[in-house]
């Protein structure tokens, strides 16, 4: 028997564009369910529920909801919060005073592990109730799925942007250096690849936390890479380590989650050029950096159609599993095929994605740490979808 009770649903760490399309997609499948009494979306995730700031989400006309769902940024509001023992347990209060049986959290793998929580919790009480995660990020680092809603349109903005951004550099020749979101994985950065149309299309090299990050080999790589095509196009991941594993540039202020905030200050792609630079002592050389920061989540009109079927799809299935199994679990997302490609959603236990985080395998990542291969442009290339085509005179 369905358990029978409201259900809350909130949106928690870092943005996507299509993180909206997870929430409505949730909504939508539970206006179909009598099981579910009420829907009530929390503001601000943790936050909201644990000061009962609710929304009534069985109110809003079914248009109004399409035009969220294609609205990038999460619609409840987000947060980053970490909460200890003492607001799981005001969350299970409030969930037991307002009859709440079913909890939907769209997030990453750090407020997974709040859902985990709250679901050991109600299962030590003898509380009959369902935490599903719907998973969520741009970075692309949750275990168990084959990627991650969010990712793709995050990815697809990158390849566009590096797309633009080599036809300037080609125009006006030097050394351009871009630093793209990814803290532990690259998987983000390493979208830039398919930017590259022709040979000699930037960007011409790729550098990701998954290897070690030496100076003196980017200086090199920089200066045959110019010596090669007259100029050079450079995608570096802000979470770039060196040999003893600390980040090479930090702002050194950590969130709730104790993770260091990286490149947001544009201080990276400084440090980087002032490297390119020194190893040109002497010569006059160009040479530019730019941080992309938040755009790269929540920007508009780059949404790749992959991505927000699949969003929607997520929601839908997370409601749908608890409302047929009561059992908790994270949705999943398994690959069917490539060619044509097709996929379809699973859910895996809460442990095998709360507070865990994968990386670029190693075959996606070219022998010199500085590319990718092939193996990599044959997974993406799917997910983010059509590219434009670039005109060139010479």
């Amino acid at each position: 028997m369905a358990l029978q009770g409201n259900m809350v649903i909130g949106q928690s760490g870092g943005p996507t564009a299509v993180i909206n399309q997870s929430l409505v997609g949730a909504v939508l499948a539970a206006r179909k369910h009598a099981d579910i009494t009420g829907i009530l979306g929390a503001k601000h995730g943790i936050a909201g529920i644990m000061n009962e700031d609710f929304i009534d989400l069985t109110t809003q006309s079914e248009e109004e909801l399409e035009i969220l769902a294609t609205t990038p940024a999460a619609g409840l509001g987000s947060v980053r919060l970490k909460p200890g023992k003492a607001e799981c347990e005001r969350v299970f209060e409030v969930f037991k005073k307002n009859d709440v049986r079913y909890f939907f959290y769209v997030c990453g793998n750090d407020s997974a592990e709040t859902a985990h929580i709250i679901a050991e919790m109600a299962k030590e009480a003898d509380y009959d109730f369902c935490t599903i995660h719907i998973p969520k990020t741009i970075d692309n680092d949750l275990k168990v799925t084959d990627h991650c809603p969010g990712y793709a349109s995050a990815a697809r903005f990158v390849a566009l942007a590096f797309m633009g951004d080599d036809r300037d550099n080609a125009a006006l020749a030097g050394i351009k250096i871009n630093i793209v979101m990814g803290r532990d994985a690259g998987f983000l950065t390493a979208a830039s690849a398919l930017a590259r149309q022709c040979d000699g299309d930037g960007p011409h090299l790729i550098y990701v936390p998954e290897r070690t990050f030496d100076v003196a080999q980017f200086q090199a790589d920089v200066k045959a890479t110019v010596a090669k095509y007259g100029r050079c196009l450079v995608a570096v991941s802000e979470g770039i380590s060196n040999a003893d594993g600390e980040p090479v540039m930090t702002t050194g202020e950590r969130d709730s989650h104790g993770n260091l905030q990286l490149s947001g200050s544009g201080a990276l792609g400084d440090f980087l050029s002032g490297k390119v630079k020194e190893a040109y002592a002497g010569e006059s050389v160009r040479v530019r950096a730019d941080t992309f920061g938040y755009l790269q989540r929540s920007f508009p009109t780059i949404i790749s159609p992959i991505d927000a079927q699949e969003a929607r799809m997520v929601g839908e299935h997370g409601v749908n599993h608890a409302v047929a199994t009561g059992e908790p679990g994270s949705v999943a997302i398994r690959r069917l095929s490539s060619q044509p490609y097709a996929s379809e959603c699973f859910v895996t236990p809460l442990s095998t994605v709360a507070r865990e985080a994968t990386e670029l395998k190693d075959e996606y990542i070219n022998a010199e740490g500085n590319d990718v291969t092939q193996d990599w442009i044959d997974y993406v290339s799917p997910l983010v979808g059509e590219l434009p085509k670039m005109g060139k005179l010479f």
